[in-house]
């Protein structure tokens, strides 16, 4: 089946943005959610499909560096933005200080939820850098973690605002 480039286009919206730093242009349906875009379009799968109505935080991404659920979010909203995923936070190598903190505490089992856990850790440890257990608890209300046990998730959270702290005055 041939598909009709000028039909394509005038049902489409042209998106530009950038993802983990690399420039994107693509031509996408107005209707699709950032979750779609970022899984089917650019193939980046570590964003994960959960609950679709933004509750589970499993699609949580930044977007100009505030956390979203990306299953909630039109792609066409993200125009000229700058989208992180968890794809962009660290290397295989370089791990970034945060996901370190997690595997140091064992703040995970499955990983699923590591979208949401580790994006919203780095929100909160970019707007305060040692935050108390209350302030841990809340900035991650939005995310459910199904296997692990919120204990060694709060603890690694603790770590990685000293391993945070640390890696910034390093950087500075």
């Amino acid at each position: 089946m041939a598909v009709d480039m000028q039909e394509l286009v005038e049902d489409s919206v042209l998106l530009q943005c950038r993802v983990n730093e690399t420039p994107c242009e693509e031509f996408i349906h107005p209707t699709t959610s950032l979750l779609d875009f970022l899984r089917e379009n650019l193939l980046l799968t570590g964003t994960h499909m959960g609950c679709m109505t933004g509750h589970c935080g499993a699609c949580t991404v930044m977007v100009d560096g505030s956390i979203v659920k990306s299953c909630i979010t039109l792609a066409a909203s993200v125009q000229r933005k700058k989208i992180s995923t968890i794809e962009g936070l660290g290397e295989k190598e370089s791990l970034h200080p945060v996901q370190a903190a997690f595997c140091e505490e064992s703040g995970f089992q499955c990983a699923y939820c590591a979208p949401g856990m580790l994006l919203s850790t780095v929100e909160l440890l970019n707007e305060t850098p040692d935050p108390s257990d209350a302030e841990i608890r809340s900035a991650l209300s939005g995310n459910l973690c199904r296997c692990t046990g919120y204990q060694s998730i709060v603890r690694a959270v603790r770590t990685a605002a000293k391993l945070y702290t640390a890696d910034k005055e390093t950087q500075e």
